[in-house]
């Protein structure tokens, strides 16, 4: 499913009007019919809730009226209160609250600071808020009474849906504008919006779901809109039962990299994911007096020359480039560490491995103002930093990364052609043909050390599978933190380690397939 800007989503609105004929009424109509739909969906008890309605006077407020209608024929007892003197609607937006009206829809009006008083009344006697005040054009920061509107809905504590995108939080970029419902569960139409995905959008908008509203898929696809969610159905090539003649080399052979003094865990870790993400065949390459109590016994060993700091010297680089010959990929940086000979060791083989390589923690920092080598790179490359890696990757400072993530991984991709994984609360896959990949799964119970070994190694055993280098990393992605889910329903967030989720690498490729077979349209996103 595609992400949409809000210039994307205007432009899809006005093509769906003047090239197919469609009314703009009926696209509202549409909209609150689907609104209403996943409203009962949500709240089986909504027949029997007293609903308040908080609308703007755009569309996101037409929008917000034209559910009160449907709920009120619905017998559900609606209150709609319209922030705005009635005599500023026009169109659509007005054409609801004079329908509503003439049905004798209970609306009042809160216009202004000093009728702002009665807000509070309202909520009061309403068991479900709707969010209905602003929506995707949204561009400067809400003030006066419909800050105290906002604020009042998020300090009653009732429960809240908002329609399209939380009133306050900007589509385009997450941010909050002056400040923002939070809701626990939104209803976007048509597609959804960047805004949903990026922080604190995505902590302000609770379960997301897709209502359809008639725009004809075929303005969508025409649109060419870079930026979608990963769904299953993106994978079945790659999830195929494996043919009953199979035999280990069918399935690749990776070479891992990684490992220092007090830093072994993090090969092991990358180790157990790449085996659990069926790689035919593993070796695991480090310095040779490295302790790796923890390695799996599956994997193949290759002890190299290191320094006195316990890293790789620059006596490993030789047999590195020897051990690469007969493999299928390279996996590269967890726990290297930053020792400048063992950098030098990284930057040899990421430029010069006629492979596709991952690279991964250390490996990004040894990139870190040496990034040119990539465009020329024998293979391709995968990168998997996370904001702070990112960050010094290219140098700037950290709150860049964070404040624009999609479109610095967009430019970073599509710059130094290679395959940009941009960790965070909604992992980010940027690839070098400028489209955009947001991952859905996951959860804050991953944010531990070693999360990011194990991704590591789950690509590099995609890529040494053959798995194309982007679908290699949102497969792995998507699979990452779908086992981070099922760890955290079993074991819960806090407690959970790096280990669980490895433990959970089987169980996310079961599910997933299963997915495959049930996946549809009613697709909810936490």
């Amino acid at each position: 499913m595609n992400v949409a800007t809000a210039k994307q989503m205007q432009s899809l609105d006005r093509r769906t009007i003047e090239e197919y004929g469609l009314p703009s009424i009926l696209l509202m109509e549409n909209a609150a019919f689907g609104i209403v739909e996943k409203l009962f969906d949500h709240y089986p008890s909504l027949p029997s809730l007293r609903v308040g309605i908080f609308c703007g006077r755009g569309n996101n407020g037409g929008d917000g009226l034209a559910v009160a209608r449907h709920l009120l024929r619905r017998g559900v007892a609606v209150e709609a209160v319209l922030l705005f003197d009635p005599g500023l609607l026009k169109g659509e937006v007005r054409t609801n609250f004079e329908v509503f009206s003439k049905l004798r829809g209970k609306i009042r009006i809160v216009s202004n600071d000093s009728e702002s008083s009665i807000i509070p009344t309202i909520i009061e006697r309403s068991d479900l808020l709707v969010d209905a005040i602003f929506g995707t054009g949204l561009s400067q920061p809400i003030t006066g009474h419909l800050a105290r509107a906002v604020e009042e809905i998020n300090r009653s504590g009732k429960r809240v849906a908002a329609v399209d995108i939380p009133s306050g939080i900007s589509s385009d970029t997450g941010k909050i504008l002056g400040c923002a419902v939070r809701a626990e569960r939104t209803i976007t139409l048509a597609l959804p919006k960047r805004g949903h995905f990026l922080l604190p959008g995505l902590e302000y908008r609770g379960v997301l779901s897709v209502a359809d509203i008639g725009i004809p898929p075929a303005l969508v696809a025409e649109a060419k809109i870079p930026a979608e969610l990963t769904e299953p159905n993106r994978f079945a090539p790659f999830l195929q039962a494996r043919p009953r003649g199979a035999h280990k080399g069918f399935y690749g052979h990776l070479l891992i990299v990684a490992g220092s003094r007090g830093k072994g865990g993090a090969a092991a870790m990358a180790a157990h994911g790449a085996l659990r993400s069926g790689v035919g065949l593993l070796t695991v390459a480090y310095p040779r007096e490295l302790l790796l109590p923890n390695l799996p016994m599956e994997a193949m060993t290759a002890p190299l020359p290191e320094s006195p700091d316990g890293t790789l010297s620059s006596a490993a680089l030789k047999p590195l480039l020897n051990g690469v010959q007969g493999k299928e990929a390279v996996a590269i940086g967890p726990g290297l560490s930053q020792n400048p000979e063992t950098q030098e060791i990284i930057r040899e083989l990421i430029f010069g491995a006629p492979l596709p390589v991952v690279i991964d923690a250390d490996g990004i920092n040894a990139l870190a103002g040496k990034t040119d080598g990539l465009r020329s790179a024998p293979g391709a490359r995968v990168l998997t930093p996370h904001p702070g890696e990112m960050a010094r990757l290219i140098g700037t400072a950290t709150q860049k990364i964070v404040d624009d993530p999609m479109g610095e991984a967009e430019r970073f991709a599509t710059e130094h052609r290679v395959v940009l994984v941009l960790k965070g609360a909604q992992t980010l896959i940027a690839t070098p043909d400028g489209s955009l990949l947001i991952n859905p799964t996951g959860n804050p119970g991953m944010a531990t050390g070693g999360s990011g070994d194990v991704l590591t190694g789950m690509i590099g055993a995609l890529l040494a599978r053959g798995v194309p280098p982007p679908e290699a990393a949102a497969l792995s992605v998507y699979l990452h933190g779908l086992a981070g889910d099922l760890a955290a329903s079993d074991r819960g967030e806090t407690g959970m380690t790096p280990s669980d989720l490895i433990d959970e690498i089987p169980g996310a490729f079961r599910t997933l397939q299963a997915d495959l077979k049930t996946a549809s349209s009613t697709k909810e996103y936490k």
